[in-house]
């Protein structure tokens, strides 16, 4: 089937009178046909970096991904997003999405050429529109690709974490109002955007008249507004920020929540599918692979390689576009199209490899995927490791009295962010997995070559190399004793395997896999904060991002404790929030390692 016609820039109106740019890809044979729909902040005839296949590395457009979708029998509508590229209104980031999405969905459903059978799809931004969305249960929505996307709680993974900020906010922003409609009409906005370097102002804390975005005040407008609530109250219960409030009356259509292990929106898409699968007919499916935000057909994430089996071709489907046409056509229109999966969960398990380095110059790690039935894992043995002084991590805990460890925490000299879960960092910082060691094209670094375990404000704890392998698949918990002589600080989290030496990294590698982050005002609830007392001990749970590792023998399982990871997260400046302009100070942070205050970590292990 050829495309028989394509409708360019319909003007479709929304209920407030603004008109979003709308082109439509039809089939030949005159319709009707169903329909797939996805709206994008990013230019509906643009190219996005994920979309290439193993077989074609060069990605496709947005429109000639439109028009294979078309030669498939589906008409596809892309959409600019409000205050986007053609699109009229002014963007105000994640918040008008839900009603535009239902609004366009009704003018579809008006369409001789739709058949009444709607389907979304796309990645990030446009995996949030599509939940926001279903959060308003429209009429005519029949199944859901939602691909690293789609807010549980931006409070708790996406824009904030553990109360802290995260600064890929503001390097998205940065890059989207260089792209916005507005600037590219006003060459002053765009000299004024143009002069100001975000490294410059990434250590500040931006506010409205103060920030490197005041040519484009509708971003600089909601950055300062995410920034500013820093608590979570109704600000973050929205339709667009706060899926978790609207399950009950979520859509109940067959969807795919997708991420990846160094993707920012793995924990949201578990958080939806346990949300969603055990009260909606679904069917309702979890994928995570090893990527990085989007990266589905590579092997590789940051530093590391996982193997032949990492893509996503050939092990869900030929290929990404392969995979959602057959959902579709299986889930939408009840054809008899291959199932790529039949069980709830499917993940990708890293580890195994051979630990030197590939012909592309990357750790060689390896992994395999495997179908689960549930998340977390109903065979998961939670196994206590507990920190001791010496920095040993293991299953005894500690007998003496009156042990700590202490370090000072400067908010002048954070710890280094080194690869993670990240997106849209660049050019700052970058996602996937690394060796925690700082180079000398890393943000923030000081010392190129040190290891960030060497540094004297992060603690160190790991077991002993290991005699068996271990397979961690979950989430990891640390459940610390902290002091401070501040009233407020950070406390961070860091999970790593420990290779140890061979020929290509004789100094072993510190492959970086999971992390967490806690503003200790918010150590007993998000909505009210409190401060602590200098000196007097307190608990901290610290969860960190999932994971699915297998440690070898020879391996290490390292935790390791900080105060900063920048520029992932915000710094804490130590101070009192409630008086402004507050010095930044030195912060004295003590982990408590003894009979009484055993701090320990929860490994979710495999048997």
């Amino acid at each position: 089937m050829i495309v028989d016609m394509m409708i360019d820039n319909a003007m479709v109106r929304m209920r407030d009178g603004v008109h979003l740019a709308t082109d439509i890809y039809l089939p030949a044979g005159g319709g009707p046909f169903p329909v797939l729909l996805e709206r994008t902040p990013y230019d509906k005839r643009g190219t996005n970096h994920g979309d290439f296949t193993e077989a074609e590395p060069e990605p496709r457009s947005k429109p000639e991904i439109a028009r294979w979708f078309a030669e498939a029998g589906y008409a596809f509508v892309l959409q600019d997003c409000r205050g986007r590229f053609a699109s009229e209104g002014t963007f105000t980031k994640y918040l008008n999405e839900g009603e535009d999405g239902v609004d366009t969905l009704a003018w579809l459903l008006d369409q001789p050429w739709c058949d009444g059978r709607v389907g979304t799809l796309g990645l990030s931004y446009g995996a949030h529109v599509q939940s926001a969305l279903a959060c308003l249960n429209p009429p005519g929505l029949g199944a859901m690709f939602l691909d690293s996307g789609g807010f549980s709680s931006a409070y708790h993974g996406g824009a904030r974490q553990g109360g802290a900020f995260e600064l890929k906010q503001l390097t998205w922003a940065r890059k989207h109002a260089l792209l916005a409609s507005e600037t590219a009409a006003n060459p002053a906005r765009l000299e004024a955007l143009e002069s100001e370097d975000i490294a410059d102002w990434i250590r500040e804390r931006w506010q409205v008249g103060h920030s490197p975005l005041g040519a484009a005040p509708e971003y600089e407008r909601y950055i300062v507004e995410q920034w500013d609530n820093d608590r979570f109250t109704d600000f973050w219960r929205r339709n667009g920020l706060y899926a978790r409030g609207f399950y009950d009356r979520y859509s109940d259509v067959p969807m795919v929540h997708m991420s990846s292990w160094y993707d920012p929106y793995s924990q949201t898409a578990i958080d939806n599918f346990n949300g969603l699968a055990p009260i909606k007919r679904g069917p309702v499916r979890l994928v995570l692979g090893p990527w990085t935000h989007g990266q589905r057909s590579a092997s590789y994430s940051g530093d590391v390689d996982f193997g032949d089996q990492a893509p996503l071709d050939g092990h869900i489907g030929a290929d990404y576009f392969t995979l959602r046409r057959d959902w579709f056509d299986r889930h939408l229109l009840g054809r008899d199209a291959s199932d790529h999966l039949p069980a709830p969960v499917r993940i990708f398990v890293m580890g195994g490899g051979s630990g030197r380095r590939n012909a592309d110059g990357r750790l060689d790690h390896g992994g395999y995927w495997r179908d689960e039935q549930e998340w977390p894992l109903s065979r998961t043995r939670a196994a206590r490791f507990y920190m001791h002084r010496d920095g040993v991590l293991s299953m005894s805990g500690p007998t003496d009295r009156d042990q700590s460890l202490s370090y000072d925490f400067d908010p002048a000299g954070p710890v280094p962010t080194i690869g993670g879960a990240i997106t849209s960092g660049a050019p700052l910082m970058y996602a996937g997995a690394y060796d925690q060691i700082e180079t000398e094209d890393l943000f923030g670094a000081t010392k190129p070559g040190r290891a960030l375990a060497d540094r004297p404000d992060v603690l160190v704890f790991e077991t002993a190399p290991l005699d068996a392998e271990i397979e961690l698949t979950g989430s990891i918990a640390a459940h610390l004793f902290i002091s401070s002589t501040a009233v407020d600080t950070d406390f961070t989290v860091k999970l790593v395997d420990v290779y140890p030496p061979n020929a290509d990294y004789p100094r072993g590698y510190a492959m970086n896999l999971a992390h967490g982050i806690l503003r200790t005002r918010f150590r007993t609830s998000f909505e009210t904060p409190e401060a602590m007392e200098p000196g007097t001990i307190y608990a901290l749970d610290i969860p960190t991002f999932p994971t699915s590792n297998r440690f070898l023998p020879g391996h290490r399982i390292r935790i390791e404790v900080s105060s900063s990871n920048f520029p992932h997260f915000d710094v804490n400046p130590n101070v009192d929030w409630r008086e402004p302009g507050a010095r930044p100070q030195v912060a004295r942070n003590t982990i408590h390692l003894d009979h009484d205050y055993p701090s320990y970590i929860v490994l979710p292990i495999i048997p």
